[in-house]
């Protein structure tokens, strides 16, 4: 009797036991349940593979800069503002006399080096801005090792392999080219010449700007009725600007050289450096685009195979560009600090991004304009 009711006791305990997730030995000693910690380690496993698996496939929009464009974009207004409010609480500079017509300090009162128009850096950098651009744009396509027609990472014992390396650095070289000159003439349009004065003096002209000196001259008939049209004609017959509104071209010069070789420069380095990692190793690309058959993917879908290796160079001419870059966004806050008013210096932002988008933004949605002038790094 005993017997029975000691086995009836100990059945009752395993099942009051495995109903709370225990199992006991045959000798009574309690026995985790393997089933339910299974199950729940299963659960985990699943809730973490769905957290990857939509965190993998969440994607930038094509339409938008990436993060990492947006911080970079974000760097150029904040200099701005900073600059502008700089010029406002600093006593120094806010109590220096500033000439608004001649956009300038007078040496002899300039609160600082850099608020003379005959600074160094002004002279021989930021007036000869786009010749720099240019220069160090086609050093590193010259001297990158992405860009070689022998690409070491490429098995020069397949021909096929070769082939493909070659028409792929061929196609980087053309394609590059073809975006510096869409830029470059950009900043031909609106600093140099549109059909005869370039966008900036037309803005000036409308919004009411005149040369006063060419004015007089042309009703005194000294001077021909052209010099009232262009900046450098105005200067050239000792005028000057005045009534309109003066749109930088400091800003937008320095704002859409640095910004172009941010983009040559630096998806190229990500990629070939392999400076963000993804899955296996491969770089991460932040790049969507829309593909013939509307579908959205990463950029990184159009690369050769033979580009998607790593050479771990940055090399001479991405350094001479960052070095450019640098100097351009210093100059920029001396511009923001020292000339123009917060205006001018904000539509000269605007302009340049205006030019920008339609270059480096554009051709992500538009697959015909992405297979003439395609992008950085692919």
């Amino acid at each position: 009797m005993n017997d029975d009711n000691s086995a009836y006791s100990l059945r009752s305990r395993q099942q009051a036991n495995m109903a709370g997730g225990i199992n006991e030995t045959a000798n009574g000693s309690p026995r985790p349940n393997t089933t339910s910690s299974y199950s729940s380690s299963s659960s985990t496993t699943t809730t973490t593979t769905t957290t990857t698996t939509s965190m993998s496939t969440r994607r930038t929009s094509p339409f938008l800069p990436t993060p990492l464009e947006t911080l970079a974009l974000a760097a150029y207004p904040a200099l701005l503002a900073f600059g502008t409010l700089f010029s406002v609480l600093s006593p120094q500079t806010r109590g220096a006399l500033y000439d608004a017509a001649a956009q300038s300090h007078s040496p002899e009162t300039a609160p600082s080096y850099f608020a003379r128009k005959d600074n160094v850096f002004n002279v021989v950098f930021v007036k000869r801005g786009w010749a720099w651009i240019t220069i160090s744009f086609f050093l590193f396509v010259v001297t990158h090792p992405s860009f070689r027609l022998n690409n070491r990472n490429v098995n020069s014992s397949s021909s096929s392999s070769s082939s493909t390396s070659t028409s792929a650095s061929i196609r980087k070289v053309q394609t590059a080219v073809a975006r510096w000159l869409l830029v470059t003439a950009a900043w031909a349009l609106v600093t140099q010449w549109c059909f005869g004065p370039p966008l900036i003096d037309r803005g000036f002209r409308f919004t009411g700007g005149r040369c006063e000196v060419a004015a007089e001259a042309v009703a005194e008939g000294v001077a021909d009725k052209a010099d009232a049209f262009t900046a450098a004609a105005c200067r050239a017959a000792g005028g000057r600007w005045s009534g309109g509104h003066d749109i930088s071209g400091h800003v937008f010069l320095l704002v859409l050289g640095s910004f172009f070789l941010l983009q040559e420069v630096g998806w190229v380095a990500c990629r070939a450096g392999g400076l963000f990692g993804g899955e296996g190793g491969s770089p991460r690309e932040e790049r969507c685009v829309v593909m013939a058959d509307g579908a959205v993917k990463g950029a990184g879908v159009e690369a050769a195979d033979g580009e998607r290796t790593r050479t771990g160079e940055l090399g001479l001419g991405s350094k001479f560009a960052l070095a450019v870059v640098a100097l351009c966004w210093w100059m920029l806050l001396m511009t923001a600090i020292y000339f123009h008013t917060w205006f001018e210096k904000f539509t000269g932002l605007l302009v340049a991004a205006m030019a920008i988008y339609p270059v480096y933004i554009l051709p992500r949605w538009i697959p015909a304009l992405r297979a003439l002038i395609g992008l950085p790094g692919i």
